[in-house]
Order: structure tokens, then sequence, then C-alpha cells
């Protein structure tokens, strides 16, 4: 079934917040949904909207904003280890955690309180403490607009990488997730090796799978603002990727740089650890600021534009740029 609203405010549909409005927001469940919508034409302007956790709206949308909302979680298979799921677009990404952890289900309790939409796991390539969307992810149901065809694409030709897939890239603006396919176990498969998970997990009296969940949303919570309170959209960069030299290079000047080891010899290096060190950690620009306990995270302290947050964010990474010669990316989706 489709829904259709016209100059509608988008304040509540995105978490930094911001009063932007879309000309056209269109609400679908299925495939055909889509079809029925795409037969009219394809319109100059659209882009999908989930859950609104990783966009930041600059101006008013002067096009139509997709939004899935199909929330059904079906068992394809059980073979008593490896578990297939179907999950519809529209899922909340975390009720999809904490249904597989009631079912004793391991593979994604590491991704726990990730805000966002099921169908937005695979664009980003969600990731926390050790753990990505790609290591569950099987393949990716999608509407191509151009042909009107549903369309199945296996994980292996997804191009998963750091905060990275196709559909950023090549698929953009090409088709619309409608699903995806996750693989899961019950075999016991604790990842604790990343930051400080295995001391929490340890706390609760030991790695199971609801130890586990509930550290990793305790972690959050002491780390992350509630985009309900404090207007964000979780990490607003991304931890850049350099050379191994450039790596050495800063090493030896800041011993206690936090880095991990990356495809290609390449090093991965802590935005937020750059962005603290910069002096940017806590500070604030009238409604915009970092927030004072996670670095990555920019917020909304009440009233600020789309614009004035992409300004700060300027502002943020010319400090990390000045000071260690290391550009930081936006992780964020910027309309």
């Amino acid at each position: 079934m489709i829904r259709e609203f016209h100059q509608i405010s988008l304040r509540g549909r995105n978490s930094f917040g911001v009063d932007q409005r879309a000309a056209r927001l269109v609400e679908f469940e299925t495939a055909e949904d889509l079809r029925t919508f795409f037969a009219a034409g394809i319109p100059g302007r659209w882009t999908v909207l989930a859950g609104g956790n990783n966009i930041l709206f600059t101006e008013d949308y002067d096009g139509v904003l997709l939004t899935p909302v199909a929330r059904q979680i079906a068992l394809l298979s059980d073979d008593g280890d490896e578990v297939r799921l179907r999950v519809e677009a529209g899922v909340e990404w975390d009720d999809l955690v904490e249904w597989a952890v009631e079912r004793g289900l391991w593979g994604i309790e590491n991704l726990s309180l990730i805000p966002g939409k099921a169908g937005s796991a695979p664009v980003q390539n969600i990731g926390a403490y050790g753990c990505e969307a790609k290591d569950a992810i099987r393949r990716v149901e999608m509407y191509c607009v151009e042909t009107g065809n549903l369309l199945t694409l296996d994980a292996a030709h997804c191009g998963f990488g750091y905060r990275e897939s196709v559909f950023k890239h090549d698929l953009k603006g090409r088709v619309i997730i409608t699903a995806i396919e996750i693989r899961l176990s019950h075999t016991p498969r604790p990842k604790l090796g990343y930051g400080d998970v295995e001391r929490e997990v340890e706390a609760r009296g030991g790695a199971t799978l609801r130890n586990i969940r509930e550290a990793i949303c305790s972690i959050r919570r002491a780390k992350l603002p509630d985009p309900a309170v404090l207007g964000n959209a979780g990490s607003f960069f991304k931890n850049p990727v350099v050379e191994a030299p450039v790596a050495e290079r800063l090493l030896a000047e800041y011993p206690d740089m936090p880095h991990y080891a990356a495809p290609e010899g390449r090093v991965k290096l802590a935005a937020g650890w750059l962005i603290d060190r910069a002096g940017m950690k806590g500070y604030r620009e009238g409604s915009v600021g970092v927030h004072e306990r996670q670095a990555l995270v920019l917020v909304n302290h009440g009233g600020a534009t789309g614009g004035e947050v992409i300004a700060f964010a300027r502002t943020v990474q010319a400090k990390v740029r000045e000071k260690f010669g290391i550009e930081i990316d936006t992780e964020v989706n910027i309309l």
C-alpha cells in the first residue's frame, strides 16, 4: 500500500531534527508498490529516506522521498546451525538484533543499538565493535528503477568495504533495497576483543548473547547521545584509512594514537581521537557542537539548520587537517 504526503515537514523524520520540508514523500511496502509509483515515470529527483539516521538535509528537498515501511522478519531455513532470515527493509535494525538474541541466534549482537532500518544496513555496511553488516548479509533484494524488475544481489557482488558498498556508488539512484537475507548461527561465536566489550560482558557474568547485547547497549548509551534528546546522526565522520608510512610518521609523534590494521597493508585511525586531539571535543558554535563524550558525533543543541551543521563540520575537518595532515570524510549522507 502506498501513502503519499506533500510539503511535509521532515523534522520528525531525521535524527538531526533539522526542520526542512519535502515536496513529496511516498511510503511503500512492496516492490509492486514501487512499480505502481514509477509507472507514472521516473521523477526528476528522488532518494530513499529510511529511518533518517544517517542523513543531513541542508535545504528543503524539492523531489520525492521514498520510505520503506514493510517490517516482516521471515525464517527461510534452519539446518540446526545456520539460520537464514529474510528481513524487510522497514524493520528497525535494533529490533532485528533483539529478535535474534531472543531466539539464541549469533552474528549481529555486536551491532546492537545502531539506529536505522534493515534496508539501510547494506548501503552503509554498518559496523561496530569488530563486526560489520557484511558478516551476516547473504544477499540483498532490490527494485531496479530502470527496468521495473526485482533483482537479487549476492553479498560477494555488493562491494562491501569499510562503510562502503556498491549501493553508494554504481547502484546509487538506480535501485531501491526492499529486503535483505541474513545468515545467523545457533553456535556461540562471541567477538569481545574490541574496546570495553570484554570487561563489560564479564561484569555481567560471561559471554552469553544477552550479556553481550546488554554490554554493548550500555557502552553505546554511555558514549552516544539519544537523538530523541539531542539531535544527531551518530558518527558524523568516518575513521580515516591511511598508508602505513603516514601512520608511522604520526605514531612517532603521538605514540598513544589508536590504530588498527586495515586491508592492503594500510592502517585505520580513530577519527574521534584525531578530533579530540585537535581540540574540538565538546567545542560548540551556536546551536551546533561536537559531543562532549564522543568526538565523532556532531549534535544539534536545538534549532540548528542543516547548513549550520555542515559549516561546522567543515571547521572540524579543517582543524584535523591543520594538526595532523589527515583528511576525515563525512559518513553522513548530505542533501
